[in-house]
């Protein structure tokens, strides 16, 4: 009799794999803010940061063991420079800490639900819990310190109210005024401007310190894309007299050389993307004036065409690790003739 609880399927393989490649990364980019943060409760979470995606993949690791499943490339000491100079300011680290930790609490909640096997969901369940630990003193200390990137304030209503008119929906004709942004748009667009700033900054300090020149003209071109993305949102916020939230005092250094190799720097990117493209897909659903839910699909093809443009470099120079695959079944039929 087939035992259920123990089957494996795409599922369990496919999010191993995404996951294993995101903590191995993780890992080379928090072991090396170890070596350059200053202040005493910055350098404590990423500590706490670097053990959890430490214990992380060794735990991912050894499921890939146990189920004699080949482990990916990932990333190693050979991708990590220990002795670079510092890149990045403390507070910088501190948010880039908080926004790595806001897209594992996504992946993580994603790969769970796809999950049937109960150790597999498990450890994704501890993984959970280890991440929103993080989360949440890291947000506690940028609140201490005055650095948190507010969401703007609105009034409290006094009532609830009910749509009463279709044209609350539209956006598109100019000849009609649009109505005031809601508190849900007005939340998507100030976390898409917190996290495209993250961004664009990451691919500043990228741009600076890539070896290729390929590779350091695609970063300045997605640092572009993320400011011009910034701006439609702070564009729309302004024009409903609401301030756009901006980061505080992050920073990245004058340093060119390079305290990562040009293909963790490409996975990293090609990482912030697809959760940027995500971030847009769930804000262009929960937009209900149709010219916000059209700005936002038209970013993410912008966005897409970077990935693309991205994937084809990381082809190129064989940084791209190929994902588990289904057997083709046309391919083994030919092998039997």
């Amino acid at each position: 009799m087939t035992n259920h609880t123990t089957e494996w399927s795409c599922a369990e393989t496919s999010t191993l794999w995404t996951l294993y490649l995101n903590n191995s990364m993780s890992a080379c980019v928090l072991r090396y803010f170890l070596e350059t943060v200053e202040d005493k409760q910055i350098r404590a979470i990423i500590a706490k940061a670097y053990d959890v995606a430490s214990s992380n993949e060794n735990e991912l690791k050894a499921v890939f063991w146990k189920e004699k499943y080949p482990l990916p490339l990932a990333f190693s000491e050979n991708d990590i420079n220990l002795k670079a100079p510092r890149l990045f300011s403390d507070t910088f680290q501190l948010a880039y800490v908080l926004q790595m930790a806001k897209i594992g609490m996504v992946t993580y909640g994603a790969s769970l639900s796809a999950i049937s096997r109960k150790d597999i969901r498990t450890l994704y369940t501890t993984f959970m819990q280890r991440t929103i630990e993080i989360f949440d003193i890291t947000t506690d200390l940028l609140l201490e310190r005055g650095l948190y990137i507010k969401k703007p304030s609105t009034v409290i209503p006094d009532r609830a109210y009910l749509v009463e008119d279709k044209k609350y929906f539209s956006g598109l004709n100019p000849l009609v005024n649009k109505r005031t942004l809601n508190t849900i748009e007005v939340t998507h667009l100030s976390m898409n401007i917190e996290t495209n700033q993250i961004g664009m900054l990451l691919c500043t300090a990228f741009s600076q310190t890539a070896v290729s020149k390929e590779v350091r003209e695609f970063m300045v071109k997605a640092k572009q894309m993320a400011q011009t993305h910034i701006k439609t949102f702070v564009d729309i916020l302004l024009k409903d007299d609401i301030q756009a939230p901006m980061a505080a005092d992050y920073s990245v250094t004058a340093s060119h050389i390079p305290p990562f190799s040009d293909k963790l720097m490409m996975f990293h990117n090609s990482l912030m993307v697809a959760a940027g493209i995500g971030n847009y897909a769930t804000a262009s659903s929960a937009s209900q004036r149709t010219d916000i839910a059209l700005k936002y699909e038209k970013l993410s093809s912008e966005s897409a065409l970077l990935a693309k443009s991205g994937a084809d470099i990381m082809v190129t120079n064989r940084w791209m690790e190929k994902p588990p695959s289904t057997a083709d079944r046309e391919e083994l039929s030919k092998e039997r003739e």
